[in-house]
């Protein structure tokens, strides 16, 4: 998988390539520069999870950046916290990263009996707070039959989401792509219908939360508020009363709640100022999508449609043009997913909510999956390797009564050889990486520069080739190109040891500088123990050598012995101080 970072042996030396390329130029006669038109622009990385997304307006990012605090800074009960809550803020689950999803699981239940679901709201029901302001105040567990745990889910991109066309998701209902799927919109009521001028009642495609039970980002974003902080605002005004009918009530005695309601409200008291939920509505609305590296041509995906997963985890849609924001507007987006109501069998949570049966769930998006642990509605898969936790969760569709078993996906899944099933599990893997990312840390650095280049002027490189999260540009090879737009996502350090007026990386690249031993430095620099970039040799250095000891063709190997032992410590102590 592209987790791994390989030497490449086969590619030439950089100092070679780039001399072959300068003996061609002349070859085929190159005209003057001045005759040539510019290089186009190089291609811009993708957003990197939790980022906002390209194209926003300076007063959009303002918004953007606002909400963002907002969304992760704790609510006070001053300002309304409780009575009861689960968390004290929106980042407190939405946390991997800020915005997208997390660990954290909330109960729901209810009493099930001949055929019908009773979510026992006048007990409090059916959402645990599992928190309170104070033990008088705490929420319990009322007498039930059904529950279940449902783990954070994503924001990632929601204002992208939101601009999904209904009849675009009514489409896979009315047309399924599968015989055996049968997915349904939950069609909802948005909570701001009177603020956006609709008749009370107007149903939109549901499209947020585990049931789909929710359709637009700022009642997304006012009932968490309410539920899951206890923060009553303008589009629930009323408190969760703890135990609903039974004691304790929330005003006798008062120390249940003593703010009054609606505790949200314009910034400063000032009318017309943005409130909370307002402030972390631009911050999910604005969300970037995930990254998918790369971005198409995986042979994982193809046998990933093949075998019917595709019939719920659709690639893609086309926003509308109706949000107010440019930057959301005709957007080709790929979630991998529907967005749809399908019945999971004997693996649903048991819980009705809304029109979504106990046996239904939404198809959950499926980018930025790689990062996700634990997976599943009720978190059951958690920790050990990404590729065992989606193994165990690909295999959890295949119940009695999954419409993914109606379709026969069970049977095409098991009829796929180990090297087609390590194929789609690669694939999943890119939903989430970041171009250049090729230690899988979701950043780019210096230990990623060496893995480029190491695939430079190589090729030609297939999408499923771990060269090919350097090919950004999608032509088979790892060039100049690449390297314009891997300056774009570089974060590493940014040295220039030799005082040419180069980066020491773009020395490296284009064959003025030598890099023996692939640790990003150039060898004239007398600093090769170096080790993490910051013209240094230190102590931190000398734990990577101890770190990657006994290994061959490393980066550590800074004695050049082909092996990384003691005489790579002893180079270190030489070279021990500030680099010149």
């Amino acid at each position: 998988m592209f987790g791994t970072v390989e030497k490449r042996s086969q590619i030439a030396p950089l100092r070679q390539i780039m001399t072959q390329r300068i003996w061609l130029a002349a070859l085929v006669g190159v005209p003057a520069l001045t005759t040539i038109a510019g290089p186009p622009p190089p291609v811009e990385p993708q957003t990197k999870m939790g980022d906002p997304i390209q194209g926003l307006t300076p007063a959009e990012l303002t918004r953007f950046d606002i909400g963002r605090v907002e969304y992760d800074t704790p609510l006070t009960e001053p300002e309304g916290l409780g009575p009861v809550f689960n968390k004290e803020s929106c980042g407190n689950c939405h946390n991997n990263p800020l915005g997208g999803t997390g660990a954290q699981t909330v109960t729901r239940f209810g009493m099930a009996g001949k055929g019908t679901f009773d979510p026992l709201q006048e007990l409090g029901g059916s959402l645990l707070q599992a928190q309170s302001i104070s033990i008088e105040c705490a929420e319990t567990l009322p007498p039930h039959n059904r529950e279940s745990l449902r783990v954070t889910n994503s924001a990632l991109a929601f204002g992208l989401v939101e601009a999904i066309p209904d009849a675009d998701l009514e489409a896979n209902e009315l047309t399924p792509p599968l015989a055996g799927i049968s997915g349904r919109v939950h069609w909802v009521e948005a909570l701001e219908w009177a603020e956006i001028g609709e008749p009370m009642g107007t149903l939109h495609a549901g499209r947020f939360g585990w049931k789909a039970q929710v359709a637009t980002v700022l009642t997304f974003s006012g009932d968490a508020a309410l539920n899951e902080m206890g923060l009553t605002n303008r589009l629930v005004g009323s408190e969760n009363d703890p135990n609903g009918i039974d004691p304790p009530a929330l005003l006798a005695p008062d120390f249940c709640d003593t703010v009054p309601d609606p505790e949200d409200g314009p910034e400063g008291g000032v009318p017309g100022n943005p409130h909370f939920i307002d402030r972390v509505t631009d911050f999910q609305r604005f969300l970037g999508p995930a990254p998918q590296t790369p971005k198409s041509g995986m042979s994982g995906e193809t046998i990933f449609n093949s075998i019917g997963c595709a019939s719920c985890h659709v690639s893609s849609f086309t926003t509308s043009g109706a949000p107010a924001e440019t930057a959301l507007q005709n957007k080709v987006i790929r979630p991998y997913s529907d967005f749809l109501l399908h019945s999971m069998g004997s693996n649903g949570d048991g819980i009705v909510q809304g029109d979504a049966t106990d046996k239904e769930l939404k198809t959950p998006p499926l980018w930025g999956v790689r990062k996700r642990d634990p997976m599943w509605h009720d978190a059951r898969f958690d920790g050990d390797t990404f590729e065992n936790r989606v193994t165990l969760a690909i295999e959890a569709h295949f119940v009695p009564g999954a419409e993914s078993t109606l379709a026969g996906v069970d049977v095409a899944w098991g009829s796929l050889s180990p090297g087609d099933k390590a194929k789609v599990i690669q694939f999943l893997d890119s939903l989430g990486r970041v171009e250049f990312d090729a230690d899988g840390d979701d950043d780019v650095e210096l230990t990623d520069f060496t893995d480029f280049a190491d695939c430079f002027g190589g090729g030609p490189y297939t999408p499923d080739d771990p060269c090919a999260i350097h090919d950004i540009d999608q032509d088979g090879d790892v060039d100049t190109d690449d390297y314009a737009s891997f300056l774009l996502a570089y974060t590493g350090p940014m040295n220039d040891c030799n005082t040419n007026g180069e980066l020491d990386i773009t020395d490296i690249i284009n064959g003025t500088s030598l890099d023996l031993n692939g640790n990003g430095i150039p060898d004239e620099c007398g600093c090769s123990a170096d080790l993490n970039g910051n013209a240094d040799v230190g102590f931190d250095d000398i734990l990577l050598i101890i770190a990657a000891w006994g290994c061959t063709s490393c980066p550590e190997d800074v004695s050049g012995n082909g092996i990384v032992d003691f005489a790579d410590i002893l180079e270190a102590i030489a070279q021990f101080g500030p680099c010149s």
